[in-house]
């Protein structure tokens, strides 16, 4: 996981120093003109605050309740991506204030757009994290059939995606760095292509969570309402819950909005640094901030520990479900054959 939050960061780092490097703006003898001597803000435009307090107030507030949830359910460390990547986004909107404030600032600027663009990938290993420990509740010869792949396979295969994607990005970020209008182009091309093969490798993994979902409904319907007992959302509560599929389509809503986000983000790229999407911020809190909140602030109230078994199932625990007779679980909790 380390390795990859620091792909990620190195691939985010060059993708903000290409876009101020963009071919959009006017060249002199093939090179990009400096900015500020243009009276140009980096941005390519200056941030409305109002927005930005907004977006931090949100943002802030579902930070404040994960790390709550976080500490109040035995500090799970695989929720770590999920609540640092929500105080990241908050910190990401401090900065824009900031530059917002100092709009000719080229390294505030960074700073803000390498907090706001990576926070999202911490979004993603979080929903990896989650189809492999959901999946891994149910016996093997379920997954075998609803699953594309092994429950273990999961996370390895789309971090190894995600690394290579952003090494991708970042070769691309680092040619368009460069104050060679054509190398510029060709930089900011390479980018593209590795935001694009990112999005292929979440929308199969997308598709691997819907599908687990209607298989496991269509083929083993008791084991789709077998954990079915009544949980209201509420982060004030404790007990743990059986109810699955309330995790289930969380996850699934989480998927939608991230797809929703990175398919925004490839068309704002691809449209320049002074295009349409990029110089109106409306698009940006509407397809990416906003999108990206209601989504991720659900685990709020759906903590997912509370539908793996709350806290680590120990001796007490399996004695509980051996005195249930349960004809749908084993002694470990998994989901049998049915």
């Amino acid at each position: 996981m380390s390795t990859f939050i620091l792909q990620s960061l190195i691939g985010f780092s060059a993708l903000t120093a290409a876009r101020a490097a963009t071919p959009s703006i006017p060249t002199t003898n093939g090179t990009v003109p400096d900015l500020s001597a243009l009276n140009i803000p980096v941005a390519g435009f200056v941030p409305e605050k109002l927005p930005a307090f907004v977006a931090l107030g949100m943002y802030g507030l579902s930070a404040l309740v994960l790390w709550i949830q976080f500490f109040r359910f035995g500090r799970p460390s695989f929720m770590l991506s999920l609540t640092i990547g929500m105080t990241s986004m908050a910190a990401g909107f401090i900065l824009r204030i900031m530059v917002s404030n100092s709009p000719f600032n080229l390294g505030l600027f960074v700073t803000e757009d390498l907090f706001i663009l990576l926070s999202p990938c911490l979004f993603l290993a979080t929903d990896y994290v989650l189809l492999a420990r959901l999946t891994a509740t149910f016996s093997e010869r379920i997954t075998s059939r609803a699953l594309l792949v092994r429950p273990s396979l999961i996370v390895k295969i789309f971090i190894i995606s995600d690394v290579l994607t952003f090494l991708i990005q970042a070769s691309g970020g680092s040619l368009s760095t460069s104050h060679n209008i054509n190398t510029s182009n060709l930089g900011t091309n390479v980018t593209i292509v590795g935001l694009v093969l990112q999005l292929v490798s979440f929308v199969f993994f997308a598709t691997l969570t819907f599908v687990f979902g209607w298989r496991v409904q269509r083929e083993f319907p008791r084991a789709w309402n077998s954990r079915a007992d009544p949980l209201p959302l509420s982060f004030t509560g404790t007990e743990s819950s059986n109810n699955w599929r309330l995790l289930y389509w969380t996850m699934c809503i989480t998927c939608i909005g991230i797809l929703i986000r990175s398919v925004f983000r490839i068309a704002e790229l691809s449209g320049g640094y002074l295009g349409f999407l990029a110089l109106h911020e409306g698009f940006f809190y509407i397809f990416d901030a906003s999108v990206l909140w209601i989504s991720m602030t659900l685990y709020c109230f759906v903590w997912p520990t509370r539908f793996l078994g709350g806290r680590q199932v120990g001796e007490n625990e399996e004695e509980k479900i051996n005195e249930k007779g349960s004809d749908d679980f084993n002694a470990r909790g998994q989901f049998l054959d049915i």
